[in-house]
């Protein structure tokens, strides 16, 4: 019985070496970049995650009550600011639900109510251009009534029907419920831009 020999292996040449050693270091770089490109999109994504979290809010609006500066099924940017002034619209939370209205008075002024809707904020009329109608609408507040600390009194714009500060039940916002002030307008496409 004849028994077969082993052929050497082959060492390989040094153009074969130097290709494979090239390969492992393309592999390396390749790895090396991929993992950077990763761990950016995770720190991207936290950062949005995080801005979205804290200073921005997308909204949907529901309902009529800030008709006919803000319609049913548009979709708002919200950014948390530190104060609000009159003429702010906010989103603030109520009763587990977000609402939308607008600022007419801060901390320390006086509000009151005309029986045909006009607004006095600190014995003045409001300019209010952005009233389809005015209305008093649902009031059970006791006025003139001054704004406490910390709060603010709004209202929204289709007066109406709106359900807001002139209501016991919501009453002043407190600052700390509320999530943002509209500044833009993200939905529909034909009245995309900023809410001033």
């Amino acid at each position: 019985m004849a028994t077969e020999k082993k052929q050497p292996s082959a060492r390989p040449s040094v153009e074969q070496l130097d290709r494979e050693l090239e390969r492992r270091q393309h592999a390396g770089i390749f790895a090396h970049a991929l993992r950077g490109v990763v761990c950016l999109l995770i720190v991207v994504a936290a950062a949005a995650l995080l801005c979205s979290t804290l200073l921005l809010t997308v909204l949907r609006v529901q309902g009529s009550s800030m008709e006919p500066t803000l319609r049913a099924g548009e979709t708002l940017l919200a950014v948390k600011k530190t104060s609000y002034r009159a003429g702010d619209i906010i989103a603030f939370y109520y009763d587990n639900k977000i609402l939308l209205k607008r600022v007419v008075a801060t901390a320390g002024e006086t509000v009151n109510l005309q029986s045909d809707g006009t607004v006095l904020v600190n014995g003045s009329p409001l300019d209010e251009p952005y009233l389809a109608d005015k209305s008093l609408g649902q009031c059970d507040v006791t006025l003139p009534l001054q704004v406490p600390d910390g709060r603010v009194f709004v209202l929204g714009d289709n007066r109406a029907v709106s359900v807001d500060s002139r209501s016991a039940a919501i009453g002043c916002v407190a600052q700390k419920s509320i999530l943002g002030a509209v500044v833009f307008r993200l939905w529909p496409s034909d009245r995309m831009g900023t809410i001033g």
